[in-house]
Parts: structure tokens; sequence; C-alpha cells
């Protein structure tokens, strides 16, 4: 008997994935005419190629890829780019070094690429600068960035500019990080820069600046849907925290 309720519940709760997705309805008379193949083919057909084309879920069996064979990634990537010298390989195998804390490695790497026709190539420059603001090197990170941007002026990079807001302001340059975390903070896609921004704004005495720009972080994300909320859940939480509530 707990089995006949759990199968009916399953139909119900697929019927109901049927309607509210857009479905067939011809898979609502498979499975109520065939319970068991069809709860079975609409899970093989419709559920799981869905489930596994998700983000969540690609990167859950990422994580457990990095589990059970942390140095995978690292071995296609190295293998990758002795076979083939393009700025993708160069690029995936110093981003894969950055990711595991090996910024020396990675930096080589990057630098190793910049050369010939891709002597200034934006990717590369990019990755370059993050693997050396990550090791320590601001100024690197901001010469690398001003080099980016000199040879390759209609390169755009949201994550590049606030980066070089933020090398500005690790190298003490207040005045002009200020500047570029206005700018970056008007169209970056996400809480961090308006949150940096405000953290210098505080940091430079400005506390009233500081406070609206705050307030206008917490506001937006309520009315974000839960997906954002979620995936901006650090800035939100520290934009709070800075306001005391």
């Amino acid at each position: 008997m707990t089995l006949y309720i759990l199968t009916i519940l399953i139909q119900i709760g697929l019927v109901v994935h049927v309607i509210k997705t857009g479905r067939n309805m011809i898979w609502i008379w498979v499975l109520v005419l065939l319970p068991v193949v069809g709860t079975l083919a609409y899970l093989a057909v419709e559920v799981l190629p869905d489930l596994f084309r998700s983000r969540a879920t690609r990167d859950a069996v990422r994580g457990v890829q990095r589990v059970v064979d942390p140095n995978r990634n690292l071995r296609h990537a190295t293998v990758t780019a002795a076979l083939s010298d393009t700025v993708v390989a160069k690029a995936r195998l110093g981003a894969e070094l950055a990711r595991r804390g090996d910024y020396g490695a990675a930096i080589d790497t990057y630098r190793a690429g910049l050369k010939g026709l891709y002597e200034h190539d934006p990717t590369l420059l990019l990755g370059l600068a993050e693997a050396q603001f990550a090791a320590g090197d601001a100024s690197g990170a901001r010469a690398s960035l001003e080099a980016l941007n000199a040879h390759n002026p209609d390169f755009k990079s949201a994550d590049g500019h606030l980066l070089y807001a933020r090398a500005l302001e690790t190298e003490g340059n207040l005045a002009k990080a200020a500047t570029e975390y206005r700018a970056v903070a008007a169209y970056y896609p996400g809480a961090e820069a308006k949150v940096r921004q405000a953290l210098l704004l505080k940091r430079t005495g400005d506390a009233a600046a500081a406070r609206e720009v705050l307030e206008d972080v917490v506001r937006t994300a309520e009315l974000a849907p839960r997906h954002v909320r979620r995936a901006q859940a650090e800035w939100i939480a520290l934009a709070k925290r800075e306001l005391g509530g």
C-alpha cells in the first residue's frame, strides 16, 4: 500500500511538472496509463537531461571530480597547453594554476603566451594581472591592466576594471581608486563593486556617501530574485554588517 501511494504521488508530481514546464501534453497520458514505464521514460527523456545541463549540477559534478581526482583539471590543461600552443590553452592552464594558488607558475604561464602575435593578447594580460594581484603584486597587476587597455582599447571587462580599482587602492592611490570604483560600480554585474566602493568611501572619511551606496546594495538585493541573492550573499551580508544591521 505504501509503495502504491508513493507511485501515485510521483505520478502527480510529474504531471504537475509536465504542465508547469510546458512539456508535450502526451506525457500526461503516458504517465497515467503506464505508471512505471511512463515515469522512467519521462525522467530519462525530460528530467535528467535538464538536470545535467543545469549550472548547479555541473558545479556539483566538478566539485566531486576535484575531491576524487584533484589534479585532473591541471593534468588536462597542462597536456592541452603542451600540444596546442594557443591563447585558449595557455589561458586555461594559467587559470587552473592560479585557482590552485600556484601564482608564480600561473604568471610564468601567462607571460610565456605573451609573445609574437599574442604579445598584447587581452585574455592573457587580464589573467596575468589577476595572478599578479593574487600574488601580492598590485603594481604589476596595474601595469598589466594598463598595457591591456593601451593595446586593446575596445576590450571590455568588468572584472578587469574592478581589479584595476583594487590595485590602485592597494598601491595607496585612493583618489584615483575612488574614481575607478565609481565608474565600475555603475555597470558591474553584482554587488561587489559597490560594496568595495563604499568601503573605500568609509576609509577616506565619507561615511554618508558610503552609507548611501550600501543602502542601495541592500535595497537592490531585496528586490532581486532568490538565485541572485544567493549568488551575491557574501557581498549583501557585508553591506548589512557595515550598515550595522
